[in-house]
């Protein structure tokens, strides 16, 4: 059997370095990775998708109030929508990762926090790579059946977050300054998003059992397709 194709959204300028973290991510659990960008051809389907992490999403999207010193991609925009538009109706699985997990729950009529460092006064300025922030996960949740962890160290390198949650979703996980940090769809069979970045970890079995449970999400669903 073929490995799964899964999309993985980036931006037309994301780093080679960055891509092959994303690369990585997917080839080394069974799949077979493909770079999505405003500049790229479409494929006619998809086992899986990743909406990648990257720049803020436009604040007309979800009604926010806009922030004239942030790098918005409006093209990005408009792909990333337009794919969950297409393959959310067909169940296909899908992972939001950063600003992912954030355009989902926009698709879906939620809302953001536009800066947490704004709205959330004395909030620790946190920017790495690194499994630097301690989250906590709901024990009732999917997310918490594929991690396996009631909680997790994660990195952070987000300013906007999840505010109310869209149709369907339910907030799922939460750090310890209770901004949220994962939500998942309760009318869909694999669609989750997390607020941190879970390829940069690479050694981190719980991090890593999320992607290989997306991956082998697609595969099911490509032999279903396939009999």
């Amino acid at each position: 059997m073929p490995r799964p194709l899964i999309g993985i959204t980036t931006s037309d300028r994301k780093s080679q370095l960055a891509w092959c973290f994303d690369w990585f991510a997917v080839w080394r659990h069974g799949g077979k990775p493909l770079r999505l960008s405003p500049s790229r051809p479409l494929p006619e389907h998809l086992d899986g998708l990743i909406i990648g992490g990257g720049d803020d999403i436009q604040a007309q999207l979800y009604g926010g109030e806009v922030q004239l010193d942030v790098r918005l991609d409006p093209a990005r925009d408009e792909l990333e929508l337009s794919l969950l538009n297409r393959f959310i109706p067909q169940n296909t699985p899908v992972l939001g990762i950063c600003r992912g997990a954030q355009l989902i729950n926009v698709h879906l009529g939620g809302t953001l926090d536009p800066d947490i460092y704004t709205t959330h006064e004395g909030l620790k300025r946190r920017r790495t790579v690194l499994p630097r922030k301690t989250v906590d996960i709901a024990g009732d949740s999917q997310l918490y059946q594929l991690l396996g962890v009631t909680w997790c160290r994660v990195n952070s390198l987000h300013h906007q977050a999840v505010n109310q949650a869209g149709k369907g979703i339910k907030i799922v996980a939460r750090d310890r300054d209770g901004l949220v940090q994962g939500i998942e769809s309760e009318a869909h069979d694999f669609l989750i998003g997390v607020q941190w970045h879970p390829e940069w970890l690479i050694f981190n079995r719980p991090q890593q059992r999320l992607i290989s449970a997306l991956v082998g999400a697609a595969q099911q669903g490509r032999e279903r397709i396939s009999r």
